[in-house]
């Protein structure tokens, strides 16, 4: 199996910065997609953007201009740079992973609450 533990998030005045990262251990050599969800009180659980192993990104319209995914292969890391955040971009955001013999896995989760 594969375990994600997260770090960064916070609260943040409208416009400004984040940054989330992730670093996965366990079973890593079988890891293929990487990436980020969310998850705003009441709403369902909907992707932010995600990386193949071969750095092929999907990203949510919503987000695509101000966010950018990154990954590190090497160190198992997987990063999300948050730049002019909007306070609809407040929510829970978890870290995925995936690959042909691990499940969908998820981190614990970062609260990120953009706000004056």
């Amino acid at each position: 199996q594969v375990q994600l533990v997260e770090s960064g998030g916070g609260l943040v005045q409208p416009g400004g910065s984040l940054r989330l990262s992730c670093a996965a251990s366990g079973r890593t050599f079988s890891l293929s997609v990487m990436g980020w969800y969310r998850q705003a009180p009441g709403k369902e659980r909907e992707l932010v953007a995600t990386m193949s192993r071969g750095g092929t990104t999907n990203y949510a319209d919503s987000v695509k201009g101000r966010f950018t995914i990154s990954r590190d292969n090497a160190k198992n890391t997987v990063s999300l740079q948050m730049n002019s955040l909007k306070p609809e971009d407040t929510a829970v955001y978890y870290c995925y992973a995936n690959g042909p013999l691990i499940p969908a896995t998820w981190g614990q989760g970062a609260q990120v609450t953009v706000s004056l």
